[in-house]
């Protein structure tokens, strides 16, 4: 593949003799990465990233702020080599702009693009709801918005995950209409599925008390849609990763995908990512427990029924701010944010296979740990390749860059 500008070949050689931090796993791979930096579609005074691919393109969303208060969210489909021009979704001076809580535009059934976004209500604050646009022209033209909650109290709803099926897409949220307005309450996870047309079916409650403020993924096996979050118990409260299934039209009730018991009384912001992976589900998350910083990935041979044992893949200093892509061979790989001083950071990435085997670590890029460096992204193209997207805070504005990963030996 021509590179578009910059072609950097990394490659880690497997370091089994070497010491390891208390309770990683030894790396006995070697991993093999080209990175291509391209050109980014987004332009200055952007910000929040995300990367979403169907069976023939990938899409870059982001927000754009334009002057002031105002935003716009913006989108681009990879071509070939580069980025097409970037086209407008919705914009306005109202929207809820959150480091963590990053709006999207998803593909859907039968050629479809939906993008959502979050906006203020009238009271402000934490007032503010989800609103979701439909395109049948790959983003040409936009639907009037639309909110999938019908609550209308003045509340925080938003960390939207998006799904698509054969003929409708899912839709599932953080929704805090149990909260009365402040933080005291529980929040929610709620969902709701829509057709190709743009008709709504009805709310679900999937889970009546969640971790706050954490992002949730969703993903479809074989088997049916299935979504991860971050629990929360009542006194005393635990946030660890559960997972809940779509089955026979219901959701499950929510599992942990592993007990770490992480005792913490306040939301982390730190959610988890899922990816199918062969026939494996992966999943991929950030835990305090014990006071100790991990980063964990687990497998799943049954759709995420059940899961093997955790693995830790860090550094031994993580921020967290998962992505896992999973590949056709069953492994996956995993990126996150590793600390190396103050602020200073950079976006990590292993492999790891169903056994329990990982690779060493390869730096992508750095970066910071500050919250305005948001939550790198990372998808497969149909061409094999990986695309990865974060915010760039080195230069006099923030600015989404963009890169292409090839793995020698996939």
């Amino acid at each position: 593949m021509k590179p578009l500008s910059l072609l950097a070949f990394v490659t880690v050689l497997a370091a089994c003799q070497e010491a390891d931090p208390p309770a990683l796993a030894v790396p006995s791979e070697v991993l093999t990465v080209s990175s291509e930096v391209m050109a980014s579609p987004a332009g200055g005074d952007s910000a929040e990233p995300f990367l979403s691919a169907s069976e023939d393109a990938v899409y870059l969303s982001w927000l754009q702020r334009t002057e002031g208060s105002y935003h716009e969210l913006r989108f681009s489909t990879l071509a070939g080599h580069g980025w097409n021009d970037a086209s407008l979704v919705a914009g306005g001076d109202d929207f809820f702009v959150n480091w963590a809580d990053f709006p999207s535009v998803s593909p859907g059934p039968e050629g479809t693009l939906w993008a959502h976004w979050l906006q203020r209500g009238e009271e402000g604050g934490y007032d503010y709801g989800v609103r979701v646009a439909r395109s049948a022209d790959q983003g040409r033209t936009w639907s009037e918005p639309w909110t999938p909650h019908e609550d209308g109290t003045p509340t925080e709803h938003g960390f939207v995950s998006v799904f698509s099926r054969d003929a409708s897409v899912g839709f599932a949220w953080l929704d805090g209409r149990e909260t009365n307005g402040g933080h005291g309450g529980g929040m929610t996870l709620r969902a709701r599925d829509v057709s190709a047309d743009g008709t709504p079916g009805p709310e679900a409650l999937v889970d009546g008390l969640v971790c706050d403020c954490c992002q949730t993924d969703a993903t479809v096996t074989p088997s049916g849609p299935v979504l991860v979050y971050r629990n929360r118990t009542e006194e005393p409260e635990v946030r660890d990763i559960y997972i809940t299934r779509l089955v026979d039209g219901a959701w499950t009730e929510g599992t942990a995908v592993h007990d770490d018991n992480w005792f913490i009384w306040g939301c982390p912001v730190n959610g988890p990512s899922v990816s199918v992976a062969g026939d494996n589900l992966a999943v991929a998350w950030f835990t305090g427990a014990g006071d100790e910083p991990r980063v964990k990935v687990a497998f799943s041979a049954d759709d995420g029924a059940t899961f093997g044992d955790a693995v830790v893949i860090d550094g031994g200093n993580p921020a967290g701010r998962v992505a896992v892509v999973g590949l056709r061979d069953g492994s996956a790989l995993v990126a996150w944010l590793e600390r190396t001083g103050g602020e200073d950071a950079e976006v990590r990435m292993r492999r790891i296979r169903e056994d329990g085997t990982i690779s060493e670590s390869v730096a992508l890029t750095s970066t910071s740990s500050a919250r305005a460096s948001g939550f790198p992204q990372m998808v497969q193209a149909p061409d094999g390749s990986l695309v990865m997207a974060w915010t760039d805070e080195s230069g006099e504005s923030s600015q989404v860059r963009v890169t292409r990963l090839l793995l020698e030996d996939q």
